[in-house]
């Protein structure tokens, strides 16, 4: 009888989870590893989980960032949770493969949407959601329009996902965390790729989760959200940091000194040019005439389509200070 109890629970149960489930999980999702993410572990029960540098496609569901996962004996900590619900499925496979156990803690590094709007799916299971008040500031400012231009691309993968912030956020710009025994530090350096970007240290492993302030083997972007003059003055505080490993937001696990030659010199070399065209009113147009030519950065993934963009954005910005 109770086997049979039991087999007859198990089948309303999985019943229930069929009729709640989006759109996206009737359609054949990808595996991670057919959309491009590949888990590296870094020792201690800290792994990386390393995405595509490609763009936003269908196949890899958002998912071209890099985030991580710490095992505790409380539950795992998961840093960033995803482009959607469906991305965020595929964190958890990945979490579960490598450790068995659920994701209690979620942290968002930043609003751009790979970084959070997977956060509801983790939510709905029971995770906490962590984030410093400035993140949440511009996840809710533009969660709308993310989801918004994901739409087209993502199309029914999409489904299901809405953008859920931490309730509770943190006021400070940096804090000191223990979770499941594991010390972390938050910490907001400047505003960066987007106001409110944030670094994840494990101080005890010398380890970083960079989010969007580091890129290596791509190169980084300018968006109107992004502040170069900012964004490098939050690099040289990772510098001061010293960090003996890098979990980039873009690109292979690397030291620092691989970050700077990636994201550190390219910054550097945007501001020093920027603010002299700035500073002369030489125009748009003279300005990046005058940058495109960067040899020693043209051997970055996206250069070629991406660093004249760059140059005028951060010339736009810069003049209209």
């Amino acid at each position: 009888m109770r086997k049979i109890a039991s087999g007859t629970l198990f089948a309303l149960l999985l019943q229930l989870c069929f009729a709640i489930m989006p759109d996206w999980a009737e359609a054949t999702l990808p595996t991670p590893e057919s959309a491009g993410l590949k888990v590296e572990a870094l020792g201690n029960g800290v792994y990386a989980v390393i995405g595509s540098t490609g763009g936003r496609t269908y196949e890899n569901v958002g998912m071209n960032a890099n985030f991580g996962f710490i095992d505790t004996p409380d539950g795992v900590i998961l840093i960033d949770s995803g482009a959607s619900s469906a991305g965020a499925a595929l964190l958890d496979t990945l979490v579960h493969r490598a450790t068995g156990h659920a994701v209690r803690w979620v942290v968002n590094t930043g609003s751009q949407d790979h970084r959070w709007l997977g956060n509801g799916y983790f939510a709905a299971r029971g995770a906490k959601i962590i984030a410093l008040q400035r993140t949440v500031a511009t996840e809710k400012r533009l969660g709308a329009q993310q989801l918004e231009s994901l739409r087209a691309g993502l199309r029914e993968r999409l489904d299901g996902t809405t953008p859920v912030t931490a309730p509770s956020p943190i006021a400070a710009d940096e804090a000191t965390l223990k979770l499941g025994g594991v010390t972390l530090a938050l910490n907001y350096l400047a505003d960066a790729h987007f106001p409110g970007d944030i670094v994840v240290r494990l101080p005890e492993q010398g380890i970083i989760f960079s989010g969007d302030h580091l890129y290596t083997r791509r190169l980084l972007g300018l968006l109107g959200e992004s502040d170069v003059v900012s964004w490098l003055a939050a690099f040289r505080k990772i510098e001061a940091l010293a960090p003996a490993r890098i979990v980039p937001g873009h690109g292979p696990v690397c030291t620092l000194q691989d970050a700077r030659r990636d994201t550190g010199d390219y910054l550097a070399f945007i501001v020093d040019g920027v603010r002299k065209y700035a500073e002369e009113l030489a125009g748009v147009d003279t300005a990046v005439s005058a940058l495109a030519s960067a040899p020693q950065f043209s051997r970055l993934e996206h250069f070629d389509t991406m660093h004249r963009t760059n140059i005028s954005n951060a010339y736009l910005r810069q003049e209209g200070k």
